[in-house]
């Protein structure tokens, strides 16, 4: 537990300390990579359709992506990405109502970090089904890593735990936890010196929903990201929020210019444009709805969505998936959990050629 963990740095608590890098006396062996959606490589691969000849709906990535309002300044690409961060980080602060929070090459970057800023080994929780790399890292990291669901989530497992993480919408499910459970999961952990990460990567569409809006922010440490509500997955910025004391430890493991100048101006307009923010709010998820209201028509009963996606668990999920894959439609399988994932059509080209998709592969199937 962080309890016995070892002797704190002065002036530090005990639940940060032992901060200094992991020492290895070799390199660890390099594990298989995780499969993501996005990953239409593969897909032409397995299925043969051409690079591009898909219609991608395996992300869950908004597809009208902030669009920013000319090209990035010459000095974003000849100058160290220095100057644009405070600006970017007023830019952030104002728009996710977050005191302390630091920028990092995507959130996937500060996912890697955290498990490295302990050198004694924890206990950690990961509420499952989640984004697998948060698992994976922890492991990587050293320690040990338990899958939990919501009803395992009590007092006894808590005291066991050193931290948990929370996907929040989770991904892919898109089960809502709301914060006062997140707040009291904290305080419970709290209590023998504990941290609860959330993982907010889609909470935008709703920001009423997320734990920063809480006055107190002690042991927590939130994800943000630009890659999905914003559509700049390719922009690789996000955010950390939270404990500022824990933060400041992530921002020196984190280094130096992670974020690239010419992402740091696109990340700082796209969050000060409160316009576009509310149209994507607005639009996003009756789009969301349609999408559901469509994969009903063919038997495809969503059990969970966010606005920028829907979560359809099926005993026949590969097989759809296949059949779609065969129409030049990608959707994100998870096969340990019978479940498919489908992102959101950006135009109305697309959603007919969704439509003309799932009736292909409906009578592929040879289904009524």
């Amino acid at each position: 537990m962080l309890t016995h963990a070892t002797p704190p740095l002065q002036g530090v608590p005990m639940t940060v300390s032992a901060l200094k890098i992991r020492q290895s006396p070799a390199l660890a062996p390099v594990l298989d990579r995780l499969e993501h959606g996005g990953n239409l490589e593969q897909a032409t691969e397995w299925f043969g359709v051409p690079a591009g000849g898909w219609l991608d709906l395996s992300t869950g990535i908004n597809p009208v992506a902030y669009t920013a309002q000319g090209a990035p300044p010459t000095e974003c690409w000849r100058r160290l990405p220095e100057a644009g961060r405070e600006t970017l980080l007023a830019a952030a602060r104002r728009y996710y109502g977050a005191a302390s929070l630091i920028a990092a090459a995507g959130s996937q970057a500060i996912i890697q970090a955290l498990p490295q800023l302990w050198r004694a080994a924890l206990t950690v929780g990961v509420l499952a089904p989640s984004y697998a790399e948060h698992a994976a890292a922890w492991r990587n990291g050293g320690h040990t890593v338990r899958l939990l669901h919501g009803a395992a989530v009590d007092a006894v497992a808590l005291a066991q735990l050193d931290v948990l993480v929370v996907v929040n919408p989770n991904n892919p499910t898109a089960r809502l936890w709301p914060v006062e459970q997140l707040l009291a999961w904290r305080d419970a952990l709290a209590a023998h010196g504990g941290w609860l990460v959330v993982d907010e990567a889609f909470m935008d569409p709703q920001p009423e929903q997320s734990v920063l809006r809480a006055q107190n922010l002690t042991h927590i440490v939130a994800l943000r990201s630009l890659g999905k509500f914003f559509g700049l997955a390719g922009a690789r910025v996000g955010f950390a929020a939270g404990d500022l004391q824990l933060l400041n430890h992530l921002d020196q493991r984190l280094g130096p210019w992670r974020v690239a100048g010419p992402a740091q101006w696109v990340a700082e307009q796209a969050l000060s444009d409160s316009n576009w923010q509310r149209e994507q709010r607005r639009a996003l998820p009756d789009d969301s709805a349609r999408l559901g209201a469509l994969l009903q028509m063919f038997g495809l009963e969503p059990s969970g969505a966010t606005a920028l996606f829907q979560w359809v668990e099926s005993s026949q999920a590969a097989a759809w998936r296949n059949a779609l894959a065969r129409q030049g439609v990608w959707v994100r399988l998870f096969e340990e959990h019978n479940g498919l994932r489908f992102g959101l059509p950006g135009c109305e080209a697309q959603w007919a050629r969704l439509m003309d998709a799932l009736i292909a592969a409906q009578a592929e199937r040879g289904v009524a």
